[in-house]
């Protein structure tokens, strides 16, 4: 038996970002394969970001992406061509 969670009221915001293009595919297809909104996953992941792993605390953050949705990922960065790891945005410049 799950424990019944009270609704959270929030007030959304619209935000004009610009990400990277490849980037932004893989979201979509990932958010289409969760069954939830751009914005809604990326909530999850921002949040989930800000939750350190106990022990790790700095150096690792919890991860809200199970095996099914990391092997998706997966199969997204090779469709959309998402040829770059974590540390790339370290040396993003934009326009060619």
């Amino acid at each position: 038996m799950t424990a019944s969670v009270a609704a959270l009221a929030v007030e959304r915001v619209q935000l004009g970002v610009r990400i990277e293009k490849r980037l932004v595919k893989v979201l979509k297809g990932l958010a289409e394969f969760e069954g939830v909104s751009l914005g809604q996953l990326l909530e999850k992941i921002v949040l989930h970001s800000f939750e350190p792993m106990r022990g790790e605390e700095g150096e690792w953050a919890a991860s809200p992406h199970g095996k099914r949705a990391l092997a998706a990922i997966a199969q997204l960065r090779q469709v959309y061509g998402l040829d770059y790891d974590v540390h790339a945005s370290r040396q993003f410049r934009e326009g060619e």
